[in-house]
């Protein structure tokens, strides 16, 4: 009989229960992949849209989510059942859980032990943006959370079974959260066939991995004839054309002279400011930089195995992440830096290769920092920001 593993049942519990604790039964008055869903189950790609806190772009006459669709496509089944009425929400304090159990397990399989897996996994859960982007499940936070759980997914894999059908399943999806995380696709494939850790050569699993995404590509491209008329996609860039609040009627989202903006709201940005009354320090709504929020990412740095593995996984985390720094804004409501779980599973796996020995007293102090400082943010948020839902 096959031993249940409960380690592994307990860190997605725990994942999840504190997800749903922070989330209190909050439902997101932000919830555009309900109302995809819920067209999509009604055989039409556009929005009933609500008015103008959705985020949805105008194009011929009716109004398209601009957010990637995979999180939509998940919440079918809760639509199909609850309707409109569905919490968007408790699907993505699941993921949540999802999450960290795949942090858990890329840690494990990339020789952690099983304590230090656990200390990781709480890294992962709350000493980045997962724990608060989950806990609100608004669209925008969804998205990065789905992305994140598939490159954890993803990465585990890698360091495991390496089954490239399922690789390049995890990947796909995490795409279609996320689609800016495609820049990655070379090292995908370069993983495929070379192996992410151990070294080898075979052409058979990375012919596996691109005809197992050819039908996603296709199916991507045919998303977007249907809704732009081409087949890549350009809802970005007709959403900053309609952005009243930070955009322009003309030009690009993504660009060079954003650089030093996002540069400094990643890495120098603090916008804490002192009160008069309890709880006296007040998180700004702009975010905070990861040196404050997630210093202990900075393990990462401290990695050694071979040198294959260790510079490919800093260049997908580069890859990843470029397009946050080349974009108009660096995710406007936040705390800490949302934009960057997109890169962060990479870096994870970069911390969990630097403790496969332990964790030195240090780093648990900065992991405990990481931690406080995020469920700080997020009791702030739910007990002063978001008091009305």
């Amino acid at each position: 009989m096959r031993r249940i593993p409960w380690r592994s049942l307990l860190v997605f519990v725990f994942g999840l229960t504190l997800c749903l604790l922070f989330a209190h039964g909050r439902s997101t008055p932000y919830d555009n992949y309900t109302l995809f869903a819920q067209g999509l189950l009604h055989g039409h790609l556009w929005i009933d849209w609500p008015g103008p806190y959705i985020d949805a772009v105008l194009f011929e006459g009716h109004r398209y989510i601009v957010n990637d669709p995979v999180p939509g496509i998940f919440m079918l089944p809760v639509v199909a059942i609850w309707g409109t009425n569905a919490n968007e929400t408790i699907v993505a304090c699941v993921f949540c859980g999802v999450a960290t159990l795949a942090a858990w397990r890329l840690a494990r399989n990339l020789g952690c032990s099983e304590l230090t897996a656990d200390w990781l996994a709480v890294f992962m859960l709350c000493g980045t943006d997962l724990l608060w982007c989950a806990m609100l499940g608004d669209v925008w936070y969804f998205a990065h959370v789905s992305c994140a759980m598939f490159l954890l997914l993803m990465l585990a894999e890698l360091a495991g079974k390496q089954r490239a059908w399922l690789v390049t399943i995890w990947f796909v999806l995490a795409c279609g959260s996320r689609f800016s995380v495609v820049l990655t696709a070379p090292l995908v494939a370069y993983w495929c066939a070379f192996g992410l850790l151990e070294p080898r050569r075979d052409w058979r699993r990375l012919r596996g991995a691109l005809l197992t995404a050819l039908p996603f590509v296709a199916l991507y491209a045919l998303y977007n004839e249907a809704r732009w008329h081409v087949p890549w996609d350009i809802g970005h860039t007709i959403f900053y054309h309609q952005d009243a609040f930070v955009g322009s009627e003309s030009g690009e989202p993504f660009g060079l002279h954003y650089l030093g903006f996002q540069l400094s709201s990643f890495f120098a940005q603090i916008d804490i400011t002192s009160g008069p009354a309890f709880p006296y320090l007040v998180p700004g709504q702009s975010g905070q930089a990861l040196t404050l929020t997630s210093p202990a990412l900075a393990l990462a740095f401290f990695a050694r195995r071979s040198r294959r593995t260790i510079l490919t996984l800093w260049l997908a985390a580069g890859l990843a992440a470029a397009p946050s720094f080349l974009y108009y804004v660096n995710g406007f409501i936040q705390f800490g830096m949302r934009h960057a779980l997109d890169f962060e599973p990479f870096v994870f796996a970069l911390m969990a290769i630097a403790a496969r020995g332990g964790l030195r007293w240090y780093w648990n102090a900065l992991i405990a920092w990481s931690v406080i400082v995020e469920l700080w943010g997020c009791w702030y948020w739910n007990g002063f920001y978001r008091t009305t839902y």
